[in-house]
């Protein structure tokens, strides 16, 4: 009968086994059959040849004949029989030792191959068996090992008693199924950590006849899992000692979850989810990365808040939020704030001071009308003439002027006195118009006549006016006096629509310049007056509104333009929506 495979897996080596033995096994069997055949046909061929010579034959004689046929034909019949069992059997056995050898090839193939170290030894501690990759891995051979007793050449010098004591541990049977780590040296003198793991080896009876070990060279794991246990220190290290409040959540079905907080989180917010609740502004879901700044009514304290969402290790969404405490630079702010509206008002009345006698000069006009319309009016009505039609319209003449005067002292004290930047929607038709009802005074002055050039349909610009209207005074009032002693008398000013800015040019024809950047550095003037902090002011202010602020030397003619930039309202107003509809969801 065939034996049975054991295994679904291809075994070649059986194959090889049965192909080697398979012209042998019935060999016997045949030989035998023959030689029976032989001696059969002989005995046939005497006992024919005896009846030929014998004439007469006896009842007797005949009888025995016979007797001895059938003994002849029984004994054939069991011959033939125990040949058929013999040939039966002898095939069973080529079959059984076809895959015995099959088994030990594989075994063996198996054993030369596989990479983990087997080690057996007997109930007195002897080795019994080594596997090749346990020779490769102590790097000495298999004569060198098989009947070795402890100590093993392997054991490291000078711990022979604790490689003992563990070798005494296994084979009382007391490894743990975790395995135990030892230290190994090889034959060349280095060394490496190995992993062993040890089970009784039974025989089929089930009667223990020594200890199978294996061992898994982990010198390079270990290295690799020491190497990431130190970055992994070294990163939590830097994050404990943050002064940022960095913390992970996820969501729960419970609420969130918080994986993660350094120290800085748990001295503010305690180990809860409380404070980053806080910080997160109420936002859920899906958001970009992106930065805010949040006030913590719980600690009475700023953070400029960044989200970010991240994998976590076990692949679930999760959200990372670092919070800078902000407090005092939101304090600063406030402080330069003030400081720099302090700026702005005294560069204001600097202005002004500078503009003074031609301010005076500007109301003496309407005053001095005023005076004399009154005066007028009054020596009609001491004369008697009180004739309406004559004396309105000197009433009336005085009346404008007093509305003018007032509008001029109006203007000055709202430039002046504004402190608290208000920006809105305003037309830029509007600021250029105010500012020159201030600026005219003088350039009728130095006889200079100021031309303006404004395009239709020009949108409005997101802008506080009076701070603007500061900053175009300023620019125009430069370009006045750069103009004293120029040939020509005209100041232009021109403004474009340039995307979502507006772009706005005052070109003077004075002197020109040699370092215009240099103009806007504190402290720095062209003039023999002054702190030199005029046009640094004005691009602060240019800047605070999203705009630029720049001066070039005109290349075609003689003087300076300077450009400043202001973002439209419409464009403004679209970018502030969308970023309100991002952080509401």
């Amino acid at each position: 009968m065939r034996q049975t495979a054991k295994s679904v897996i291809s075994n070649k080596f059986q194959e090889h086994a049965q192909l080697k033995r398979r012209s042998w096994y019935w060999l016997t069997p045949m030989i035998v059959l023959v030689l029976y055949a032989l001696v059969m046909g002989a005995f046939f061929w005497l006992q024919q040849i005896r009846d030929d010579s014998v004439m007469f034959v006896t009842i007797d004689q005949e009888m025995r004949q016979q007797r001895l046929m059938w003994v002849v034909i029984a004994l054939s019949i069991v011959i033939v029989i125990a040949l058929l069992s013999l040939w039966r059997y002898t095939r069973y056995r080529a079959n059984a030792e076809a895959a015995l050898v099959a088994e030990t090839a594989f075994r063996r193939a198996m054993e030369n191959s596989m990479s983990t170290g087997m080690r057996v030894l007997d109930l007195e501690g002897r080795i019994a068996y080594v596997n090749p990759a346990f020779c490769r891995m102590v790097g000495w051979n298999e004569a060198d090992l098989i009947g070795r007793p402890p100590p093993f050449p392997y054991w490291l010098p000078g711990r022979y008693e604790a490689q003992q004591q563990l070798l005494e541990m296994m084979i009382s049977g007391k490894t743990p199924s975790s395995g135990v780590e030892i230290e190994a040296q090889r034959r060349d003198g280095s060394r490496f950590t190995a992993r062993m793991y040890v089970s009784p080896l039974l025989d089929p009876q089930n009667v223990q006849i020594g200890w199978m070990t294996s061992m898994t060279d982990i010198t390079e794991p270990r290295r690799i899992r020491e190497a990431l246990t130190a970055a992994h220190e070294r990163f939590m290290t830097v994050l404990e000692s943050l002064d940022d409040a960095i913390s992970v959540t996820a969501d729960a079905s419970d609420g969130v979850e918080l994986l993660f907080a350094n120290r800085t989180y748990r001295r503010l917010f305690g180990a809860q989810t409380m404070g980053h609740q806080e910080l997160l502004a109420g936002r859920r879901g899906r958001y970009t990365d992106e930065s805010i700044e949040v006030y913590s009514h719980n600690v009475q304290r700023w953070f400029e808040v960044h989200h970010r969402m991240l994998a976590w290790t076990d692949g679930r969404r999760v959200r990372m939020q670092v919070a800078r405490d902000i407090t005092e630079r939101r304090k600063h702010e406030h402080e330069s704030q003030i400081q720099q509206d302090k700026i702005q008002l005294t560069s204001r009345l600097t202005t002004m001071g500078e503009m003074a006698s031609s301010l005076a000069h500007e109301l003496n006009q309407p005053l001095t009308a005023i005076t004399n319309y009154s005066m007028g009016a009054v020596a009609m009505v001491k004369s008697g003439n009180t004739d309406p039609e004559r004396l309105l319209p000197a009433l009336e003449k005085a009346a404008a002027q007093a509305q003018r005067a007032g509008k001029i002292i109006s203007r000055i004290r709202e430039f002046v006195k504004r402190s608290e930047p208000r920006r809105q929607s305003v037309a830029i038709e509007l600021i250029i118009e105010n500012t020159l009802s201030l600026a005219e005074i003088d350039a009728r002055k130095r006889a200079i006549r100021i031309n303006f050039e404004i395009p239709e349909g020009l949108p409005d610009v997101l802008a506080d006016p009076i701070l603007i209207e500061q900053v175009l005074l300023n620019l125009i009032k430069n370009g006045l006096e750069a103009m004293q002693d120029s040939t020509q008398d005209v100041l232009n000013i021109r403004v474009a629509h340039e995307e979502n800015m507006v772009h706005l040019k005052v070109i003077d024809a004075g002197h020109g310049l040699t370092e215009p950047e240099r103009l806007f550095e504190p402290f720095f003037s062209t003039k023999s007056e002054g702190l030199g902090m005029g046009l640094n002011i004005c691009r602060t202010i240019i800047e605070s509104h999203q705009g630029r602020l720049w001066a070039e030397s005109n290349v075609t003619s003689q003087g300076t333009t300077f450009h400043f930039t202001l973002p439209c309202a419409g464009a403004t107003s679209a970018i502030n929506i969308l970023t309100s509809e991002e952080l509401t969801a």
